[in-house]
């Protein structure tokens, strides 16, 4: 409750700044705010200082030191972009005083919720406390997923199936160890799921206030993927809003031909940069251009700024993390994903979407296909620019990553929507800000 009250502060906060400075400067220059196109600006204003505080983790921080400094640095970040934005269209869309004012009230504004917030951090931490009941395999991988939770949770001692089942003595091992524990969920596997003493027992705690999951429903509400063992299971039982919801398919296409229009801007302001850079430590072509597969399996050609020597640059292996083939100059287009620019010709072209699982070269797809159960499944929408999956697991370069990436791709098919794809967005600039580039 203390987390989504700071988020409401925060997000809330930033609405009501932007909106009454508007307000006070159409009272003082006699206009109608309401009926002025200058409404519309300052709610994409807001909308673009949300996107700044959630990628810099605002208002839920590790430490109350951070704070002030972030809050400079989001409200840094949105002052830049709507300047931006204003450059492009040649046009001061909004009031200098809404602009820089809001800036001024808002960062100690946001620098007093993100204090509090991390006071309410243990509390929230503390909200959750899961219980698994499976295998080995199983509670390994959960443990390891953790990091990631789209909800704060803590994993209390865990059982396999065989200790959580009633044995002579002690028929409610179970139960007492979740008591014991003070866990507030338990998640059953499939296998804990069949066994009639074990469900007797999460009867039991059922009884007594403690939530009862599914494996599978611990995935989806606070694991944000889909389980291995699911995959097969879940693949055909779910509507893709891209291909069922009309609606949904027109908004997200106006959307990313919006945003890819400013970005092609951006892309062209920085080319002479790019080039001058290239001619110092990047000799070579200017553009990396490589096959892959799209939508409905088509191929298409994605187009970056080249980063590697470029003997190297098409040769068709997977991509590492400090990859020995990548520039100096190169290395810092990938930690600043300046080399992504590019992408938003692929967008305008409708190749690519903003949002949606990455595109895998064509010899990858064809192993992966026969590897990986329901894999196609993936090219059924656009293939994005960034994904759920970018933002949820490390760079990699397997086979094996290829896999638990997939099962973020599903989890986000279900959950298609244009807020989603906002989360993605704003989660992205966030890991780009926090970590940099592969």
């Amino acid at each position: 409750m203390g987390r989504r009250l700071a988020s409401f502060l925060l997000y809330g906060g930033i609405a009501a700044v932007v909106v009454g400075l508007s307000k006070v400067h159409a009272t003082a220059h006699g206009y109608d705010y309401s009926q002025s196109a200058r409404l519309g600006w300052s709610v994409l204003f807001i909308g673009v200082l949300w996107v700044s505080a959630y990628a810099v983790g605002l208002p839920h921080l590790d430490s109350r030191r951070s704070a002030f400094l972030n809050s400079a640095l989001a409200n840094l970040l949105g002052l830049t972009a709507i300047s931006a934005v204003q450059l492009v269209v040649v046009d001061a869309l909004l009031p200098r005083v809404v602009v820089f004012g809001s800036v001024v009230v808002l960062v100690p504004y946001d620098t007093l919720i993100a204090r509090l917030s991390v006071g309410f951090r243990g509390h929230d931490a503390e909200r959750d406390r899961v219980l698994v009941i499976g295998n080995l395999d199983e509670i390994d991988q959960i443990q390891a997923d953790c990091d990631r939770a789209l909800r704060p949770l803590v994993l209390v001692e865990p059982m396999t199936v065989a200790e959580a089942m009633p044995v002579t003595g002690n028929d409610e091992a179970f139960v007492d160890h979740a008591i014991a524990s003070g866990a507030t969920v338990v998640a059953l596997s499939r296998a804990a799921q069949s066994d009639e003493g074990i469900l007797g027992q999460a009867a039991t705690l059922h009884e007594a206030g403690v939530r009862i999951r599914s494996l599978s429903a611990l995935y989806e509400e606070w694991l944000g993927k889909l389980p291995l063992n699911e995959l097969e299971r879940v693949s055909l039982m779910f509507d893709i809003a891209e291909l069922h919801e009309s609606r949904y398919g027109r908004a997200k296409r106006i959307i990313d031909i919006g945003l890819a229009i400013i970005g092609v801007a951006v892309f062209v302001a920085v080319i002479p940069c790019v080039v001058l850079g290239d001619l110092c430590a990047n000799r070579g072509s200017l553009f990396f251009r490589q096959t892959r597969v799209g939508r409905n399996g088509k191929p298409f050609t994605i187009l970056k700024f080249r980063t590697m020597r470029s003997a190297s640059s098409g040769d068709g292996q997977w991509t590492a993390a400090d990859d020995h083939r990548v520039t100096r100059f190169g290395r810092l287009l990938r930690r600043t994903h300046l080399d992504e620019l590019p992408q938003m010709i692929n967008v305008l072209r409708g190749d690519l979407s903003l949002v949606g699982p990455r595109p895998e070269q064509p010899r990858y797809v064809e192993e992966l296909r026969k590897k990986i159960p329901f894999y196609d499944l993936r090219h059924l929408v656009r293939p994005g620019l960034t994904g759920w999956a970018q933002v949820n697991y490390d760079y990699g370069a397997t086979d094996e990553d290829a896999l638990e990436k997939l099962q973020y791709e599903f989890w986000y098919l279900r959950h298609q929507s244009i807020g989603m794809d906002a989360r993605v967005l704003a989660r992205t600039v966030q890991h780009v800000l926090r970590h940099g580039g592969r």
